[in-house]
């Protein structure tokens, strides 16, 4: 049986469980023929759900919510690190101070920039200082963070930064600054990766999903394990240049992948609460439940 599953950006190591299940064989030993799609733009996978084109959508679990539509459901997550905001260190006054400062970004809208803002009050109320909105500028570039801030020295940081990846490039060269996270700052973390599908995808194709899910997990598991293969696998498959850095990118991300992949009414519930109280999302009780009602795998 075919199923399609849509990836939230262009193909990366947080995706090789399933990119190892493909080139190893796995789906195919259970009967499935597999297709990883990369999307145009990052929520192309909801539109695509609705209209039947994939079976499978991965995304950050902040669009379950923001996102949602009736019959809309998780499958689980099956990747999270630690994500936020990147100060320079030498910027990190500008921000206690209450100075602008300016952020690049690869998604600049009212929903992100929200949630930055909120990350970096947040982080200001634990310090004993006030940061006010009007004091940051995100400005929408790419996920080139680093590279970004090196080539601009007006970016004071970034924002949608990652542990496996900008924290690793960071360590790697010797990039000063202040992570702030959902350890830095109080706020309930929503940097990972969750499976969705649809109630008529469950209907018709419940019980490969199950399998999908099931093998998915086994494979993030052999990789934990198998550092080396996770390298060449990714390389064999995605023909990405082989450096030192994505050598590393891939280890780290390795150590965020989950091995027991379900869906969790209670994960998240956090993160919706804060979304709710930011005025972003709204969802009756019934719909927040029936996210995670999907079949047992």
């Amino acid at each position: 049986m075919t199923i399609k599953i849509s990836l939230e950006w262009f193909l990366n190591p947080d995706h090789l469980p399933m990119v190892a299940g493909v080139v190893l064989g796995k789906y195919k030993e259970k009967g499935l023929d597999v297709e990883i799609i990369e999307p145009r733009e990052h929520y192309d996978g909801f539109e695509d759900l609705i209209a039947g084109n994939i079976d499978i959508h991965c995304n950050e679990p902040i669009h379950l919510f923001e996102h949602y539509f009736d019959g809309l459901k998780s499958l689980g997550w099956f990747f999270e690190t630690r994500g936020g905001v990147m100060i320079r260190a030498d910027r990190v006054e500008k921000l206690r101070s209450n100075q602008k400062i300016k952020l690049t970004t690869p998604a600049a809208n009212p929903v992100t920039n929200k949630v930055g803002f909120e990350i970096l009050k947040r982080y200001a109320q634990k310090n004993g200082f006030v940061f006010e909105r009007e004091n940051v500028e995100f400005v929408e570039t790419d996920f080139w963070h680093l590279q970004n801030m090196k080539n601009d020295p007006s970016f004071d940081g970034a924002w949608l930064c990652f542990d496996n990846f900008e924290g690793v490039e960071a360590r790697m060269e010797g990039f000063e600054n202040l992570f702030i996270d959902q350890f830095a700052s109080p706020y309930p973390n929503f940097s990972a990766l969750e499976f969705m599908t649809t109630q008529k995808t469950i209907d018709a194709k419940g019980e490969a999903l199950c399998t999908f899910i099931e093998v998915t997990s086994e494979m993030a598991s052999y990789l934990k394990t198998h550092p080396r293969e996770a390298q060449n696998i990714f390389y064999d498959y995605s023909g990405a240049t082989r450096t030192t850095l994505l050598d590393n990118i891939i280890v780290q991300t390795l150590v965020h992948l989950k091995t027991d992949i379900k869906a969790d009414a209670s994960k998240w519930r956090a993160l919706y609460e804060m979304l709710e109280a930011l005025e972003l999302v709204k969802l009756s009780e019934q719909e927040y439940a029936t996210i995670w009602q999907t079949p047992n795998h």
